[in-house]
């Protein structure tokens, strides 16, 4: 199938390696803000009859979605035979519950509202919790992709004798896998969330691993705390520095920067949100589950 693939700003870059990838051509879509604020959207390539691919990492989420929404909305006027959002970084799932009196079930809505526009999407390893399908938010076909593979292969290729190191219980199975696909041990924090940006944790005895590179792998960087953490509690205790790596680079504030003042050797990405870190692609990877989509 000849795709048409259309660009939200900030994911030309993405776009234009699936277009190479696939087959596909990229259409070409004027989106602008009026002196008030508001977005203007305007197609100049023929949607008519054409199955669409909307490229857009759902990073910062707020901003990104009327313009979104609106192409989706003017593309199906337009008479595209269909629309799937490809979104690598998919913002939204952590609030899955009413933790106090009043708050929103934001997961939820925003699920709602990408199923009413999109008829397909493709994601990346979602930060999921209590969900456990996509099926029981989402109304659309969600395909959901997973990065472990494609790390545990660049830490194969990489990193000498490598240590992975979860940071809590919940990463468990996901880094036990990454684990076992690098032929690499791992071992699991145990950490204590006290705040936005704070964390307690407890690192389990490592004196079998002295000659290990401690490798830190998440789903996602964000405040970076507790990777800062367990930098300071590895400090004198192994004498490698640490790798960082996560599947979405978030780093909220200064994140990035406290990362690297607290002693990271590297710090590594996936290419789902676009940052200096991203050094392991997953294009290949969106492309193939594409090419496997049924439309």
């Amino acid at each position: 199938m000849n795709y048409l693939l259309f660009a939200l700003p900030g994911n030309e870059k993405l776009t234009a390696s699936l277009a190479s990838l696939l087959p596909a051509e990229q259409g070409e879509v004027t989106l602008r803000q009026f002196p008030d604020g508001e977005t203007y959207v305007q197609l100049n390539t023929d949607v008519q009859g054409r199955h669409l691919l909307l490229i857009c990492t759902l990073y910062q989420p707020d901003a990104k979605l009327l313009p979104l929404y609106f192409l989706a909305r003017t593309a199906k006027e337009l008479g595209a035979a269909s629309i799937t959002l490809v979104a690598p970084y998919l913002a939204y799932m952590r609030q899955d519950k009413r933790f106090r009196a009043g708050e929103g079930i934001t997961n939820r809505y925003f699920a709602s509202l990408l199923s009413s526009f999109a008829d397909n999407m493709l994601t990346m390893d979602p930060h999921l919790h209590r969900v456990h399908n996509m099926n029981d938010l989402f109304t659309i076909p969600v395909t959901v992709l997973h990065a472990a593979p494609t790390i545990a292969n660049y830490i194969k290729q990489t990193i000498v004798k490598p240590l992975l190191i979860g940071p809590d219980e919940e990463s468990r199975q996901w880094v036990s896998e990454v684990a076992t696909m690098a032929n690499a041990p791992f071992i699991v924090l145990k950490k204590t969330r006290t705040g936005d940006r704070q964390v307690q944790i407890e690192v389990p005895d490592i004196a079998a691993y002295q000659d290990c590179t401690p490798v830190l792998v998440d789903d996602i960087i964000s405040t970076a705390r507790t990777m800062i953490e367990t930098i300071g509690h590895l400090k004198g205790k192994m004498p490698q520095q640490s790798v960082c790596i996560g599947v979405h680079g978030i780093f909220a504030g200064d994140a990035y920067e406290a990362l690297l003042q607290a002693g990271a050797g590297a710090i590594v990405t996936c290419n789902t949100i676009p940052h200096p870190t991203n050094q392991i692609s997953l294009d290949k990877l969106l492309a193939d589950a594409i090419v496997n989509l049924e439309l």
